[in-house]
């Protein structure tokens, strides 16, 4: 599976050492050349320097072709505009993103839910298939622990 990962941070580098292990082709996108670097001296993947959001950094990371794009930047606006940048221009089936900001996340009408339409060009807001929020996760497990 070709699998584009958007920053190169703890949660982008412990992706790619996990999907790369299973013999999945990885390109992660960040800003940082020395992360980059790093990580391709130590894992099978390949790298692209650039903003992750930018049509043109996602098209040098092959995203015409790509399975998955997995946003995982400190951005929360950068994750959200990605994944509508991958989908949009580049038909990227599958989106992933992390969006931390409750105030995003309230609102759930931001977000395209894959199964309100298959035409994408009638979407209303990010095209994002799968949306992880690490705070509502642990939350959600707490509130499990407690009942």
């Amino acid at each position: 599976m070709k699998i584009l990962i958007l920053g190169a941070g703890q949660v982008g580098g412990t992706l790619a050492e996990n999907l790369a292990n299973e013999a999945n082709d990885i390109t992660i996108i960040d800003n940082d050349g020395a992360r980059l670097r790093e990580l391709q001296d130590r894992l099978d993947i390949r790298t692209v320097q650039g903003e992750a959001s930018y049509p043109t950094s996602l098209r040098r990371a092959g995203a015409e072709d790509a399975d998955m794009v997995i946003a995982v930047t400190s951005s929360d606006e950068t994750n959200m505009v990605a994944c509508q940048v991958a989908k949009l221009l580049y038909k990227t089936p599958t989106t992933i993103c992390r969006v931390r900001a409750s105030a995003y996340l309230a609102k759930s009408d931001l977000f395209y839910q894959k199964d309100r339409t298959k035409d994408l060009d009638s979407l209303r807001g990010f095209p994002i298939d799968v949306l992880i929020s690490p705070e509502h996760l642990v939350t959600k497990h707490i509130t499990r622990l407690i009942e």
